[in-house]
């Protein structure tokens, strides 16, 4: 039979099986092949991974131990470690802190030392020229030598214990960070660690903690299209007469006269400063500090902290309990380690007895408690840091009328895979020159600005303001506490030893930077409070608002607040303490500390929440552990009040309005209103600063709900008018239909639906490869997302960034509550494991109980040790 044309061919049926088998072989081969390699690949994989993980049990000998010392660690790998001797002790926390986080630790030392370009290449060169101008480690190492013998040792001693364990750990050995450096930087091996790579990570936290640099640079570039009364009004002093003040005579401060302070402060800005400001182009400057902040704990709103001590009067256990969270940059791992360093007999010799949370890379504990008394830290938020504006020729700088040789050194930067850089740092009498290093700087316009004796600013040229000062160029300088050689890597030790409030205020005495708040509790019932830290006091006039002129000594600091002047208080007759970044003293106070608050909605509502609970009494440490994760939002009544007489045309905006209007006012994580009240709160903050010349940041929620909320009570206001564009009604209802229009595009157009914990997820993300652009690379060291409640200005503090979408980006760091009366019913969490080490069972195992608030047990008694111990490590001495 014959085929018709353009049929299919057939095929005889005696061949198709034989066909189809054949097919079917070689199909089955390369699956094979590809499930062997996969396999082979995967084994490489886990081998690789886990060879890296720390020996957490049996024996192990170290050189350079003189006794044995036992690590134990529980189910959340935290240690405790016991030795004989201080320098066993801290040689066995820097073997510790290795074995966990190497990797972290070599890092924090090539970003203090600005060595970046050293692991990644060219692309870290601006920050590296940066860093090298403010020579952290330089200072790092005068500090270490200026230390007291005792305290050298120690540090000498934890470096010994870090080489120690770098002797027997290389590569991938020592961390999965290594094979994937190896990729790009194949030559690279850690070097011996150094006493001075501890304390310049101080200069770090101090740099992510220093305040008001960015606000100050901001101001001066409003300061060229706001005047003096809009700028006042977007920058609104503290409200005293209605959120509380850490210490004063009259706690709520209603002595001060709040509109006179910002009549002052608006002619202080539009009459000294705003000529000046317009001749400097400071966007690069925020642009770089910016980076240089995402390298250290990715700064952004919200960094600061919670800390309240109640006495025992208030108490369930009739000692006082003490309650911490720090805030800051998101970070994995957790910018935190959580240990105890225990003296196996606690004497002058080996006076250690310590337990809280500590740096990796640094010995000691930072926060936490000794078997005598508890202590927990906030910042300071005083202003320690100033931009100068300096008249330069070449390397020379005019001042008091004269010109000056500036200091300069020349700086090597090595470029892994690259030509070295040279860098030539220059340093006036005020500090480094901190303008023109890189691209990332523009350069300071040519016609600098100078203040006449009659306080007006004016351009400079030859013969100008009586011929005192010459035609130049400018420059900016940055005179910061942190860049003096300083005692803070003492005052560890000394609280880690402290016996009692006179020991405290001792130690306190010597922790120059970061300035802290300082809060303390001991068994015998007695609470306090310390402000510590290097304190400017500035001339006359001058409050480091804006930049300052550096061309004459008359505008110099003078010096620096003595200690016995600082702030601090025992026993108040309230009972509590509460310092959340919120004023430290009224205006009564001697000595200028600062202008840039924290708003103070946080401490406003813990010393509600507190003060509800002792009349509900007595408190318990579950009640102080609850207070850590309040969600009140701070602009949730002014909004609630803005939209309440608003009917929209629209029947689904006003459904959403209605939602609004039915709101708690908590962020909570299953919220639907809270979802929509946090978007409508971005669209009308935009709203408000659109319409007008320059870019107004919106970089501070806390300050913008303190606007809105006297903005609502001005029927005038141009700032709910869009600059005088729109009027009110059309301002708020444009921002909920554009609220109500971006919330349905992301969750769905059924507000049951919507929930703000996952709108505000936070994404651990690595602090170096995490954001390597890599997909699978970033996928081997990220976490999450994870539903998360809480906002920026809340109590719990999952801050995010008005104009770059919800997500959380800066975190309480971690949350403790020490009860004196038994330290092993205190409590902690960190956010997110104690292990630096991708894949281990203690990455991450810590995140879930930090995003729903659970604190874990923190075994501090040998007893209690000995019960949670899972794993037992013994070093001994090697031959």
């Amino acid at each position: 039979m014959t085929q018709a044309a353009g049929a299919p061919q057939m095929i005889p049926a005696s061949e198709t099986p034989r066909k189809k088998r054949r097919a079917l072989r070689v199909i089955g081969w390369i699956i094979a092949a590809l499930v062997v390699v996969a396999l082979i690949a995967a084994g490489l994989g886990v081998w690789t991974v886990q060879r890296s993980f720390p020996t957490v049990s049996g024996t192990v000998a170290a050189a350079g131990l003189a006794g044995e010392v036992t690590v134990q660690r529980d189910e959340r790998g935290i240690a405790t470690i016991t030795a004989d001797s201080t320098d066993d002790l801290f040689f066995s926390q820097g073997y510790v802190h290795a074995q966990d986080r190497f990797w972290e630790m070599d890092f924090r030392r090539h970003l203090t030392s600005a060595r970046l370009s050293e692991l990644f290449g060219e692309s870290q060169v601006g920050t590296d020229s940066f860093l090298r101008t403010l020579g952290w480690q330089r200072i790092a190492e005068e500090e270490f030598a200026a230390l007291s013998p005792e305290a050298r040792s120690y540090y000498e001693a934890y470096a010994a214990g870090v080489n120690a364990y770098l002797a027997d750990h290389s590569g991938s050995k020592l961390s999965l960070e290594y094979a994937v450096l190896g990729l790009q930087n194949s030559g690279y091996e850690p070097e011996p660690w150094q006493p001075a790579d501890s304390i310049a990570w101080l200069k770090a936290m101090a740099w992510d903690l220093r305040t008001n640099i960015e606000d100050e640079t901001a101001r001066a570039l409003q300061a060229q299209f706001l005047d003096a009364d809009e700028l006042a009004e977007l920058y609104p002093g503290y409200p005293f007469e209605e959120h509380p003040v850490i210490l004063a005579d009259d706690p709520a401060g209603r002595r001060v006269v709040a509109v006179g302070k910002l009549e002052q402060g608006a002619a202080f800005v539009q009459d000294r400063f705003a000529g000046l400001v317009e001749s400097l182009n400071l966007e690069p400057l925020e642009e770089l500090l910016g980076k240089v902040d995402s390298l250290i704990t990715q700064q952004g709103e919200g960094i600061g902290s919670n800390s309240w001590v109640v006495s025992g009067e208030h108490t369930t256990t009739g000692a006082p309990l003490l309650a911490n969270d720090p805030h800051l940059g998101a970070a994995l791992p957790s910018v935190w380690t959580q240990m105890q360093l225990r003296c196996s007999t606690v004497s002058e010799e080996c006076p250690f007895d310590v337990a809280g949370f500590s740096f990796s890379g640094l010995p000691g504990i930072v926060i936490g408690h000794n078997q005598n008394v508890a202590w927990g830290f906030t910042n300071l938020t005083t202003d320690v840091a100033d931009l100068f504006v300096e008249s330069v020729d070449g390397d020379k700088y005019w001042y008091d009328n004269e010109w000056h040789d500036m200091a300069t050194r020349e700086e090597t930067i090595k470029v892994a895979g690259g030509d070295d850089v040279t860098l030539t740092v220059r340093e006036t009498g005020h500090g480094p020159i901190v303008s023109g290093l890189t691209g990332e700087f523009t350069e300071i316009a040519e016609a600098p600005r100078a203040e006449t004796p009659e306080g007006k600013i004016l351009p400079v040229g030859p013969g100008d303001i009586g011929g005192t000062m010459p035609y130049s160029e400018a420059a900016l300088a940055l005179r910061w506490t942190a860049l003096d050689a300083g005692s803070t890597p003492e005052a560890i030790f000394m609280l880690n030893r402290a016996e009692n409030f006179t020991d405290f205020r001792e130690a306190a005495s010597k922790f120059d930077v970061p300035g802290q708040n300082l809060i303390y509790a001991d068994p015998e019932g007695n609470i306090g409070y310390q402000a510590p830290g290097k304190l400017p006091i500035r001339a006359t006039g001058q409050e480091g608002y804006l930049p300052t002129p550096g061309w004459s000594s008359e505008y110099d600091w003078q010096g620096f607040i003595p200690f016995e002047e600082q702030p601090w208080s025992y026993n108040p007759k309230s009972g509590y303490i509460v310092t959340a970044n919120n004023a430290i003293v009224n205006d009564d106070y001697a000595h200028f500390l600062s202008r840039d608050w924290d708003y103070g909605y946080r401490a406003a509502r813990i010393v509600e929440l507190l003060e509800e609970k002792i009349a509900a009494g007595p408190v318990s440490a579950a009640d102080l552990a609850e207070i850590h994760m309040d969600n009140q939002m701070p602009a949730a009544q002014a909004l609630k009040d803005a939209f309440a007489g608003l009917s929209a045309e629209d029947d689904n905006v006003q459904k959403a309005l209605d939602l609004l209007a039915s709101w708690d006012g908590q962020n909570a994580m299953d919220s639907a209103p809270a979802a929509y009240a946090n978007v409508l709160w971005e669209h009308l903050t935009q709203r408000m600063v659109s319409g007008r010349e320059g870019d107004i940041p919106r970089d501070d929620q806390s300050r913008f709900a303190r606007v809105l909320a006297l903005q609502l009570a001005d029927p005038e206001s141009e700032w709910l008018t869009a600059g005088g564009t729109q009027t009110r009604e059309e301002v708020l209802a444009g921002a909920a239909r554009d609220a109500y229009a971006e919330l349905t595009k992301l969750q769905g157009t059924n507000p049951e639906k919507w929930n703000w914990g996952k709108l505000h997820a936070i994404t651990l993300t690595h602090g170096t490869f995490g954001e390597s652009g890599i997909a699978p690379i970033e996928a081997l060291f990220n976490r999450g997302p994870y539903d998360t409640s809480g906002g920026s200005g809340v109590v719990n503090a999952t801050g995010w960034a008005l104009g770059e979408g919800y997500q959380t980006t800066t975190v309480p760091s971690m949350r403790m509550v020490i009860d004196v009366s038994n330290w092993d019913a205190s409590t902690w969490q960190n956010l997110t494991g104690q292990s630096g080490h991708a894949f281990h069972k203690n990455y991450t195992d810590q995140v879930d109980g930090w995003a729903t608030g659970e604190q874990y047990a923190w075994a501090f008694s040998t007893k209690a040790v000995d019960a949670a111990t899972k794993d037992t490590l013994t070093l001994t001495p090697a031959d």
